[in-house]
């Protein structure tokens, strides 16, 4: 049982509650696999922001985690996404199906999780998404990998405006993504980032390194924790996932070293500016996502003619890349 979480950091959203710093992640490699020994985990190690999905395939495990973990359910912030619906079904029947699997009477914010789902009639998916909080199925709203101009057609059409935008945010993406992060910032949307790390994990032996290098044996940490830092300092939530107790304690550990200068964030910004070096696994996972994104939009073009198995193929293909 977990006697202490980590007081983390907190955030303010738009609509009055407030959003921990960072969360432990249950996608990526997570997909499709039992993780509450890595959820319960990660409540040991003091992390009390749990993220999932219901495209990830495993929030039953997760709410095994969180039952077993002993903790009241204020103790814990819980995040979902909308993924596909059901079939005859609406959001309503998606999100009632999230609860039941988490164990939980609501989540703290419910994302849509791809704008593709979107597409055919934005408008009244995000009306008919607005029920989730005025129904007191989620505290708060939000959306992800929603680029600019998703995010500003969201907010143009919103009675409820999104408190949070997800997406991918490493030194070598921010200059595509920092567009989007200005504007969320303008209208009171917190940007949540996943893969901050991708220059270690991913495209390793690019410019960012000898920065962060630097930056970290000055301020005595590791390079995980100095990209994390960063990622701060953009006023960005850290998404981030480990198997392992010791990674997860080292990233919580961040709060007790200094923040970055702003020498230290233009060092990084400029580095990642100069690209990423050519990855083949990197190529590959970013193909998983076009894959994915695909599925989700081929399922509107599927689901009146019941083949649905087909894009679901499709998407295991996806997944073995």
């Amino acid at each position: 049982m977990q006697e202490k979480l980590q007081m983390l950091p907190t955030i303010p959203l738009n609509d009055g509650n407030e959003i921990p710093a960072m969360a432990f992640g249950t996608g990526s490699k997570w997909k499709g696999q039992d993780v509450a020994i890595y959820v319960e985990q990660a409540i040991n190690s003091g992390f009390g922001f749990i993220d999932t999905a219901a495209f990830y395939g495993n929030e039953e495990s997760v709410g095994r985690a969180i039952r077993e973990s002993g903790l009241n359910r204020s103790e814990l912030y819980i995040s979902t996404k909308w993924g596909v619906l059901p079939d005859g079904g609406d959001i309503q029947v998606s999100i009632r199906e999230s609860l039941t699997k988490l164990g939980v009477k609501s989540v703290d914010l419910y994302l849509v999780h791809m704008p593709s789902l979107m597409e055919d009639d934005w408008e009244g998916y995000w009306k008919e998404f607005e029920t989730v909080k005025t129904q007191g199925l989620a505290r708060s709203l939000g959306v992800s990998n929603f680029n600019l101009e998703e995010l500003q057609r969201t907010v143009k059409c919103a009675k409820i405006k999104p408190a949070v935008n997800q997406i991918k945010l490493h030194p070598y993406n921010y200059a595509k993504q920092k567009s989007v992060i200005e504007y969320a910032e303008k209208h009171g949307i917190v940007t949540e980032g996943y893969s901050s790390l991708t220059s270690i994990t991913q495209s390793p032996g690019g410019p960012v390194d000898a920065v962060v290098a630097k930056i970290a044996e000055r301020i005595h940490a590791t390079p995980a924790q100095v990209l994390m830092l960063w990622v701060r300092s953009k006023g960005v939530v850290i998404i981030t996932t480990s198997s392992r107790r010791e990674r997860l304690e080292e990233y919580l550990d961040i709060d007790s070293l200094p923040a970055l200068t702003e020498a230290d964030v233009g060092e990084i910004d400029a580095a990642g500016a100069k690209g990423a070096p050519m990855n083949v696994l990197a190529s590959l996972q970013e193909q998983r996502v076009r894959i994915a994104k695909s599925f989700h939009k081929m399922h509107w073009a599927l689901k009146t003619v019941n083949i649905v198995g087909v894009a679901g193929m499709l998407l295991y293909v996806g997944h073995k890349l």
